[in-house]
């Protein structure tokens, strides 16, 4: 009974966090204060995207990783200070790349309209247009959000998700941030760009239970392939996350975990609960997907996490320090 009673107040906060999240957030929000922002920052992006497409996959990380501690409020961009280690230098995030196509794009901003557009928002433009020109859908991103003054460092531990996370703990993490087990699913499909530090996996390559085995739960030709590319103790190769099209945002993703190629623990994960394994069959059988448009819905519901409106907050001038 107490575990039940539990169970409902968790669901309960989680809906209340939702319904408190995107207070203040409206697609347009800049129309008449700086009514060219979105073109702006898209233009950047192009030009970036056309000779760095690889950045591509780290960019709409940062978003996610940005939203995940503290909400989608730009702490994700903070240096660290004498005093205190922000989250950007949190192991989690050592691996996030492109804080200078940030920086590139608040500074375009900024000579359009001074003191107006908040990092935050800026971050979560970026992901938009980095997923469009990597061949992604693209949604019309709402925008309002106002910076945060505070970063750290441990925050982003104990709130990212894990590469090593179950099933259970993905869905219970992202409950806490008001989003569904079909969000989760359909946000995981994002790994379809990028690439991954052998460290982030290699434990299920050569020793996944501390016993020298296998993860039973990936491909046996996947794992002499990766073994190939991964030695043990190998921190610093990069891997595909999704072989072949990695810089092609697609529903291939589906199709490599529907046959147990999903490169971390948490993307195998998918399979052990019957709502998310239902979406990945689905999406990897079907040729008329519906991925691109619940990725955007998502993408939406995950940018109202958290965020400071109103007269919460600032708008940083730069974006790697507070006013």
């Amino acid at each position: 009974m107490a575990t039940a009673k539990f169970s409902v107040l968790l669901l309960l906060l989680a809906f209340l966090i939702c319904m408190a999240d995107g207070q203040g957030l409206k697609v347009g929000f800049y129309k008449k204060t700086c009514p060219k922002v979105e073109t702006i920052v898209k233009k950047t992006m192009d030009k970036v995207m056309a000779v760095a497409p690889s950045l591509g996959g780290p960019l709409l990380r940062m978003h996610f990783h940005d939203c995940f501690v503290r909400g989608c409020d730009g702490s994700i961009l903070l240096n660290s200070t004498q005093n205190s280690q922000a989250e950007k230098d949190s192991f989690p995030n050592l691996s996030l790349r492109g804080y200078q196509i940030i920086d590139r794009a608040k500074s375009a901003v900024e000579k359009a309209c001074p003191g107006v557009v908040s990092c935050a928002d800026i971050v979560a433009l970026v992901a938009r247009d980095a997923t469009v020109a990597l061949k992604g859908p693209s949604w019309k991103v709402e925008t309002g959000r106002r910076d945060g003054r505070v970063s750290i460092s441990t925050e982003a531990l104990t709130n990212l998700p894990s590469p090593f996370s179950n099933i259970t703990t993905l869905i219970q993490g992202w409950q806490q941030k008001g989003l569904s087990r079909k969000d989760l699913v359909v946000l995981s499909g994002g790994h379809t760009i990028g690439t991954s530090h052998c460290g982030a996996f290699t434990n299920r390559l050569y020793n996944f239970t501390g016993k020298g085995d296998t993860d039973p739960s990936l491909d046996s030709n996947y794992i002499v392939n990766l073994k190939k590319k991964c030695k043990p103790n190998d921190q610093t190769t990069l891997v595909q996350m999704d072989p072949g099209s990695f810089k092609t945002f697609d529903k291939n993703y589906y199709t490599l975990v529907a046959k147990r190629r999903g490169l971390f623990q948490s993307d195998s994960a998918l399979l052990n609960d019957s709502k998310t394994r239902i979406y990945v069959k689905h999406q990897a059988e079907h040729f008329k997907s519906s991925f691109f448009k619940d990725f955007g819905v998502s993408m939406v519901k995950m940018g109202r996490v958290g965020v400071l409106t109103g007269s919460a907050g600032e708008i940083r001038k730069v974006c790697s320090r507070i006013n």
